[in-house]
């Protein structure tokens, strides 16, 4: 499985949800809670792009961005119970809805 570290925070939604799939798939994981009032050089680094959580770090490889995250744990860990249906059509709906609850909630 390798080693997998989640930077995130309580207040944020976003990482939430990748506690909830990692939770679901029976990933263990190392919390790195962050204070975003006082990011980490390890956030800084690992998600330069945005500076903020969630990331997931994965063998010492991270990956930013709530959604994506959720594709590669998805991905992973398909051994256990599917986040995304199987269905392409069902599966664009799904990524659809989602994009929509970011932009738009």
């Amino acid at each position: 499985m390798g080693e997998v570290k989640l930077f995130w925070t309580w207040s944020s939604p976003y990482a939430h949800r990748i506690v909830w799939a990692l939770k679901l798939k029976g990933v263990e994981y190392e919390t790195m809670y962050e204070d975003l009032a006082n990011k980490s050089r390890l956030l800084l680094e690992y998600n330069p792009v945005h500076k903020k959580v969630p990331v997931l770090l994965h063998d010492g490889t991270p990956i930013c961005e709530s959604l994506v995250i959720l594709e590669y744990v998805d991905d992973r860990w398909n051994t256990t119970a599917r986040l995304l249906p199987e269905d392409p059509l069902a599966r664009a709906n799904t990524r659809f809805w989602a994009k929509f609850g970011d932009d738009q909630v």
